[in-house]
């Protein structure tokens, strides 16, 4: 009987357990992994929202505010949008930098009164509270 080399028999097994190694680092990526948040920018009224994260962009009148609604919910960081007359909150998508946006707004829409940041983690952080609020979900509202 004919001995087969060493290297014929261990290649397909490193191989194999490579092939297993990553398909099970890709399955637990899976399961950790957070769901993709719903993109949903068809203004609603902030009325019964409490935001935690937002951005949030007054603008002098409401035709200012109506002027610069399409630009605002097609930004492709906008997630959800909420308008309080003559203001609109913006909810991003997990990821974005709030005072990077914010700051790329004011830029865009230099007839707002004022682009604000809304950031309850931030916030409870640099007053170091002793009971700070509860942790800001990663949708941008309680």
């Amino acid at each position: 009987m004919e001995e087969k080399p060493l290297v014929r028999v261990v290649a397909p097994a490193v191989a194999l357990a490579l092939a297993a190694g990553v398909g099970l680092a890709l399955y637990v990526a899976a399961l950790v992994r957070p769901p993709e948040l719903p993109v949903d920018t068809n203004p609603a009224p902030l009325s019964g929202h409490t935001l935690c994260a937002a951005v949030v962009v007054v603008f002098p009148a409401d035709a200012e505010l109506r002027a610069a609604m399409p630009s605002l919910r097609d930004d492709p960081k906008t997630r959800r949008v909420f308008v309080d007359s003559p203001s609109v909150s913006l909810l991003a998508i997990p990821g974005t930098d709030l005072k990077n946006w914010a700051q790329e707004l004011h830029a865009r829409f230099r007839k707002a009164e004022r682009v604000t940041v809304i950031d309850s983690d931030a916030t409870a952080a640099q007053l170091k509270l002793t009971a700070p609020p509860p942790k800001c979900p990663r949708e941008g509202e309680y």
